[in-house]
């Protein structure tokens, strides 16, 4: 039962994960990998970092998207809701899901537990129609 465990996580890591396979192999394209289930709907799909990985300013953010106009906005809050960093990016639009891929710069004096929101931005003022939260730890 535990090996199947294992191997278990071992095959969602390797699906998930932007890194490289366990045997050095080439880098799986979650966009790729996903192509059957990412059609025709918008969404946005973090691959890294996980949640709860502790990261230091300048940390990339990976993962797949297809959004209206190709655009990916992006926050780090912390607790009691003060935005660290904020911006945009790009990943896949129209022509269909495409890499994504930023850096978030930040500054704090102590570790602190962080939400990185990444979404699709509604043009018309309203809640994101797509968003990913991941709780990671930033530091110094």
């Amino acid at each position: 039962m535990l090996l199947r465990v294992i191997t278990l996580a071992c095959l969602i890591h390797a699906f998930l994960a932007p890194s490289a396979t366990a045997q050095g192999g080439p880098r799986l394209d979650p966009c790729a990998v996903n192509a059957d289930a990412f059609k025709d709907e918008p969404f946005v799909l973090v691959t890294g970092p996980a949640a709860g990985a502790r990261v230091k300013s300048g940390f990339v953010v990976s993962g797949c998207s297809r959004t209206f106009e190709s655009t990916v906005g992006w926050t780090l809050t912390i607790r009691g809701g003060k935005v660290l960093a904020t911006g945009t990016a790009t990943g896949g639009g129209v022509d269909g899901p495409g890499p994504l891929s930023f850096t978030v710069a930040f500054n704090v004096t102590k570790p602190t537990l962080a939400y990185l929101e990444v979404f699709e931005p509604n043009m018309a003022g309203g809640p994101p129609s797509s968003r990913v939260i991941v709780p990671v730890v930033v530091t110094p």
